[in-house]
């Protein structure tokens, strides 16, 4: 595979759609769109086209997860271009944020020193594959982190893929962070982390940021095999190729390019179903545990929120679409700056299922996304209490990564 680098951990992702009950727009009223051009087409020549012809200001351009476009232009211009024969559709953009809600005792809940893979022995072994963090970015410099510094992108404001909010910073750790006795550890010591910067500072961003992320990790297919969204945001699932969702067709044709998805499933306390990417069929979706002390039994005293141990966590999404299920509450891992922070949400309970993912795929190099959710599962264990605070009464497995 590939040399190692320096690794860094992810947190978790809210998308918010922009709101369908906005004031109507007159034809002159100008937003930003996300316009998707059939298989096959040059974007880089329709952008431009496009923008000469209609006045768009083109934005990111998409040629491996999608072949299209992000700009700004009038709503009777998008109206326009929505009826040239090379576009397959064209939508609004929509908005992301960060949501952290707010030790590793997830790594002990999820027997990560258990793992033969893992080899989590205080010696730096690391295991030798490469997970994307789509998120807030990186802290590039964080001495227990593996960051692959090469393979960083922004697609985000500034000029770095740089962590400014601490977000992406705290997923990485989860993942990967360095078995070296300092700090904390992950589930998958000293994964190789691409940092893919989509939000800014303030942790928000667009879907056409996003896009951009997912475009980027498509294009590196044949080194990236796990990618971390801890998003989520309004919508509905739709099969692929139906062309109502750009985000969803690029995580389509990225996990056809054999990229494993992992992704948040919310915090709203909803069916995750309501939500995207939480709601696609191609990724592997996470619920959140509470859990205080590491260990199956329940009974341990609640930390820095208030939750019950071994319980759904009262604020996690749920329902059919979800996968499987992580630890998510006051969980220990790095942040910007070199240090380390105690945050809760599913965003949390995303990056344990995708260090989870990265053993597997250290083993099983081959291995499909598919094959890779199903394995997760089938190594999962239901041991913790059911059905209290499962709405659905759907219990999904817990994360149990001792035999990969």
């Amino acid at each position: 595979m590939r040399r190692t680098v320096g690794v860094a951990m992810l947190t978790g992702i809210v998308v918010a759609t922009l709101g369908s009950g906005a004031t109507a727009a007159t034809a002159q009223t100008t937003s930003d769109y996300i316009v998707v051009l059939r298989a096959g087409t040059d974007a880089p020549s329709v952008a431009a086209e496009h923008a000469r012809a209609g006045g768009a200001s083109v934005g990111y351009v998409y040629e491996h997860a999608l072949r299209g476009y992000s700009a700004r232009m009038s709503d009777a211009a998008a109206a326009r271009l929505a009826r040239d024969s090379r576009v397959l559709f064209v939508q609004r953009d929509g908005l992301v944020t960060a949501d952290a809600q707010t030790t590793p005792t997830g790594i002990n809940r999820a027997d990560a020193e258990l793992s033969p893979t893992a080899k989590i022995n205080g010696l730096d072994e690391r295991v030798n594959v490469d997970v994307a963090v789509i998120d807030s970015g990186v802290d590039l410099d964080h001495p227990d982190l593996n960051v692959y510094t090469a393979g960083a992108k922004n697609c985000s404001t500034g000029n770095s893929a740089d962590d400014g909010n601490g977000h992406g910073t705290h997923v990485a750790g989860t993942i990967g962070a360095l078995d070296n006795s300092a700090g904390v550890v992950g589930v998958a010591p000293g994964a190789r982390i691409w940092p893919v910067r989509v939000l800014n500072n303030a942790g928000s961003g667009s879907f056409s940021a996003i896009i951009c992320g997912i475009d980027y990790v498509t294009a590196h297919a044949s080194e990236i095999e796990v990618a971390n969204m801890s998003l989520g945001g309004a919508g509905t699932d739709s099969a692929c190729g139906t062309n109502k969702d750009a985000m969803h067709e690029a995580i389509c044709r990225s996990v056809a390019a054999g990229v494993t998805y992992v992704v948040a499933a919310g915090n709203e306390t909803d069916d995750a179903a309501n939500h995207v990417p939480a709601a696609y069929d191609e990724v592997v979706t996470v619920s959140a545990l509470a859990d205080f002390n590491g260990l199956p039994g329940g009974g341990a005293a609640a930390t820095c929120r208030s939750d019950v141990d071994d319980t759904l966590a009262d604020f996690s999404n749920y329902g059919g679409d979800v996968d499987i299920m992580a630890p998510g509450v006051c969980i220990y891992s790095t942040y910007k700056g070199a240090g380390y922070a105690t945050l809760s949400g599913t965003s949390m309970a995303s990056p344990h299922v995708a260090g989870g993912a990265a053993l597997y795929k250290a083993t099983h190099p081959t291995a499909s996304p598919s094959t890779v959710k199903s394995a997760l599962q089938a190594a999962g264990t239901t041991a913790y209490s059911w059905p209290a605070g499962d709405p659905d009464g759907i219990q999904e497995k817990l994360l149990n990564v001792s035999t990969l």
